[in-house]
């Protein structure tokens, strides 16, 4: 209860002073996103959060838009039409590399690498459906496929980490990000959400930055 209650406190306090901070951001790629390629700003993909909730995910725009069929649709629905990347894409734990991926915009690559992408999130964090820190909001699919790729185990530690609201920032972002395997971050997820300590909390947010900033 007491860690539930400081936990919240962090993240609207957390969230407010990021809003401050992220605004210049908020401004800028926005213009940059417009010159960069067609779509909206921003994209909402659906996320499993805490106890399996699913909710919106707040996000800048990295992807590129596809007309398929003569409609305009997101980059999404391109695995659809390119089964055999799909299955690289899932066996490589849900992850290509950003210079292999077709769906990712010039600018995209570097809202990636630096997860300034990822900064409307704190909108998710105020509604209290994220965290400034937990385990990575996963999506359905790779969650149901993990389950069949590796069995009862993984089933186990999924279930944990979905135990917390998943994070803008948490413990495998600052671990090595995604040259980490699939199996292995949902098991640093899982061990974060047992811990539940708002010291572990305050070092994973110290160090967030160099993270971000490690791919440069």
């Amino acid at each position: 209860m007491f860690y539930d209650l400081v936990k919240r406190l962090i993240d609207i306090a957390g969230a407010a002073i990021l809003s401050v901070l992220f605004l210049p951001i908020w401004v800028i790629i926005p213009i940059l996103l417009k010159i960069d390629s067609k779509g909206p700003i921003f994209y909402k993909p659906d996320r499993v959060g805490k106890n399996g909730q699913v909710f919106g995910m707040y996000k800048f725009r990295s992807m590129k838009m596809f007309e398929i069929n003569g409609k305009v649709v997101h980059a999404v629905e391109f695995w659809k039409h390119n089964p055999e990347l799909y299955e690289k894409y899932k066996k490589a734990g849900w992850k290509l590399e950003l210079d292999e991926d077709p769906r990712i915009t010039k600018l995209g690559k570097i809202l990636r690498q630096t997860s300034i992408d990822e900064t409307p999130q704190v909108i998710n964090v105020l509604k209290g459906e994220m965290s400034l820190v937990g385990p990575r909001a996963y999506v359905e699919p790779e969650l149901e496929d993990a389950k069949k790729r590796y069995g009862s185990k993984i089933t186990k530690l999924i279930k944990e980490s979905l135990s917390a609201k998943p994070g803008i920032t948490g413990p495998w972002q600052v671990s090595g990000r995604n040259e980490i395997p699939w199996n292995q971050r949902v098991a640093i997820d899982a061990d974060y959400a047992k811990r539940r300590s708002i010291l572990y909390d305050i070092y994973i947010i110290l160090k967030t930055p160099f993270a971000m900033i490690s791919k440069w």
